[in-house]
């Protein structure tokens, strides 16, 4: 069987509801986070919660951790966290729900091609939103102003735990990275199950 025949073969139940299982897996997106940061210091030990949406950044304590947290990073020169600042807010949304509805389609119409199709454009959504949160996380620590707290430029961690000044900030995945990734997962395993049937038809 060539490749383009391949591409143009229908795809079987079990891939098609793994596509549909992929396409539930965007939903969470707008209703929970993507990643939290914690940051934990003597005169905060509780910690200072930030959750990161697709579609906004939402602080801990009612919304009141982000306005202590801007008022930290003024000691440092660092430039208030804002809303605005993320244009990832502006068009997350629209592209996780074009995901999905390519994702059903997909699932519908259920040729090789466009379930090829989806995986591509899910690799690149996420490997795209991923270098763009970095990114985001890298300017914010290096381009710092004048301020009362000298520190060199610095990066807050992306996975993990880092000591900045007296703070230690943990930055882990939330909810709907976990659920982003059971989609990869199921994109990938119908994927799987579509090249297996193109070998025992080729058998």
């Amino acid at each position: 069987m060539t490749f383009a025949a391949w591409l143009d073969r229908r795809l079987g139940r079990a891939p098609r509801a793994l596509i549909l299982v992929a396409a539930l897996g965007l939903v969470p997106t707008y209703v929970a986070p993507l990643w939290n940061m914690t940051l934990f210091a003597q005169q905060y030990q509780d910690g200072l919660r930030l959750d990161i949406y697709s579609y906004k950044l939402q602080g801990g304590n009612h919304g009141q951790d982000v306005h202590e947290i801007n008022v930290l990073n003024h000691y440092i020169g660092m430039r208030d966290l804002a809303a605005e600042d993320f244009t990832e807010f502006k068009w997350m949304p629209f592209a996780i729900g074009g995901l999905v509805l390519l994702f059903l389609r997909a699932a519908v119409f259920g040729k090789v091609a466009n379930l090829v199709d989806v995986v591509a454009l899910f690799g690149y959504f996420g490997l795209f939103s991923l270098w763009s949160f970095v990114y985001k996380l890298y300017s914010y620590g290096h381009n710092l102003g004048v301020s009362a707290v000298k520190v060199a430029p610095f990066t807050p961690p992306i996975f993990g735990h880092m000591k900045m000044a007296n703070f230690d900030v943990y930055s882990y995945p939330a909810l709907s990275t976990y659920t982003l990734g059971v989609s990869a997962a199921a994109l990938a395993a119908a994927l799987v199950l579509a090249y297996r049937a193109r070998s025992e038809a080729a058998a």
